[in-house]
């Protein structure tokens, strides 16, 4: 089901685009906490420890992914917006090369250098083994990634946020059984995890390709729009493509921090691990915003609703910022707690560092919600290249905690490595959210001045 945003209360829209989001992003988190608590019950710590040590990497490599196909669906929310069906249609089949050359770079890249990348990030040598064969499966199976959020954003950009969640829900608990039939029946050990990851993200892509293929009478696509266009190939490229760089440029950051992590040993990535999985469920209300941003966004500029898109931008602000004293109260009370789900409670001085980790981040979430919001609402408007910015500033902060702070305050620097990145990133969106209304401004007065005369 299609809806537009164009129309009607701004907050209103936005919490209704996102609860279905929510609903999503929190169900594939608490998969997450699943997957990894079944590595970590089934295989022990080491082999915890050991995918745990590739989440950098793996933001690397995916959140490009991620961050390109959520980029490339915004032309396609800005054509639904401005009422253009055919230009969604035209634009949707440029996609399927745009899809292919991604997979393709991506899948050739990490067959040559995954071993090296590993070894860059210093990761210790007693979870090396188990690392590599993990992350070499899921980067192998990239092709299953790109077809399942590229299909599931083409469906947000049209305002429907139920149906990807129907077909996340099916492949989180597809991704569940073969955890358990790969790992303890199966004996596949890590390998076992990433296989299941690949294979259960391929069937929920081939669904979503049917589903629009039946249900979705724009997205039926003819011969004409699959012929590659390379003017329209190249405009789409040049708003997805930095979404997905700024996701790479963050994750560089996250590297250079997971090296200094590891330098500190095996307890340390454990803590940081398990940290992360808790943190990530907490912030998927914020990060669902800003997934709801880009979609509004994009479907007001492409209606001139130049007004709107300050109104909804400010008023979904308001609501993060409650949402931020909620969330520290449950890292504070319960955040230890929860890391007990993937390290067992004796490990005291693991879950020690895991509350320190987590007391520090909620501290900084209003600033993690500025990022998200405002990063996202540059996106949705078609200025990729200048919200790229913001993820060069989140990698000189990492950077310089990094290299002159870890190794003289150990772990605590750690702990403020993403909270001095979400600060640096917050001075640069802040200004440039400034400019960009100030160069919409004459749009939006004339747009005013139509609705006057009308």
């Amino acid at each position: 089901m299609t809806r537009d945003m164009t129309t009607g209360s701004p907050l209103r829209c936005i919490l209704g685009f996102c609860a279905p989001l929510l609903v999503g992003n929190l169900f594939q988190q608490f998969y997450n906490l699943a997957d990894s608590m079944l590595v970590g019950r089934i295989l022990g710590l080491n082999a915890f420890a050991a995918v745990g040590a590739t989440g950098a990497l793996s933001f690397l490599i995916l959140g490009f992914v991620l961050g390109s196909c959520s980029g490339l669906s915004i032309p396609i929310a800005q054509s639904f917006g401005a009422g253009d069906l055919d230009g969604v249609r035209r634009r949707a089949g440029q996609l399927v090369w745009l899809g292919l050359g991604i997979a393709g770079l991506i899948g050739l890249v990490c067959l040559f250098w995954t071993d090296d990348l590993l070894r860059l990030m210093n990761t210790p040598a007693e979870i090396f083994d188990e690392a590599y064969r993990y992350i070499f499966i899921v980067f192998m199976g990239v092709g299953a990634t790109v077809l399942y959020n590229l299909s599931s954003a083409v469906l947000r950009a049209l305002g429907d946020s139920r149906t990807p969640l129907h077909f996340l829900v099916a492949s989180v608990l597809l991704n569940v059984v073969l955890d358990i039939l790969f790992m303890r029946y199966l004996r596949f050990g890590v390998e076992g995890a990433a296989w299941a990851t690949v294979l259960s993200q391929l069937a929920s892509g081939l669904a979503c390709l049917v589903y629009m293929a039946r249900r979705v009478p724009m997205l039926r696509l003819r011969r004409a729009d699959l012929k590659p266009d390379l003017k329209r190939i190249g405009s789409m490229a040049a708003i997805g493509l930095p979404m997905g760089l700024q996701f790479s440029i963050t994750a560089v950051g996250s590297i250079l921090v997971q090296g200094a992590i590891n330098g500190l040993g095996a307890q340390a990535v454990a803590a940081v691990a398990a940290a992360a999985k808790v943190h990530n469920v907490v912030a998927a209300p914020l990060e669902t915003c800003g997934i709801a941003m880009a979609t509004y966004c994009g479907q007001n500029l492409g209606a001139g609703e130049y007004a709107r898109i300050r109104r909804g931008i400010w008023s979904t602000m308001a609501a993060a910022m409650v949402y931020c004293a909620f969330a520290f109260a449950f890292l504070f009370g319960l955040g230890r707690t929860m890391a007990t789900l993937f390290v067992s409670p004796a490990e005291l001085a693991v879950l020690r560092d895991v509350q320190q980790y987590l007391t520090t981040l909620g501290l900084f979430y209003p600033t993690l919600a500025v990022i998200f919001v405002f990063r996202s609402a540059l996106q949705g408007m078609g200025y990729s290249y200048r919200a790229m910015l913001a993820g060069v500033s989140e990698l000189i902060a990492r950077t310089l905690v990094s290299f002159g702070l870890v190794g003289r305050f150990g772990f605590t620097a750690v702990c403020f490595a993403n909270p001095a990145a979400w600060v640096f990133a917050d001075c640069v969106l802040l200004v440039l959210y400034a400019r960009v209304m100030h160069e919409l401004a004459p749009f939006e007065r004339s747009r005013a001045l139509a609705s006057a005369h009308r």
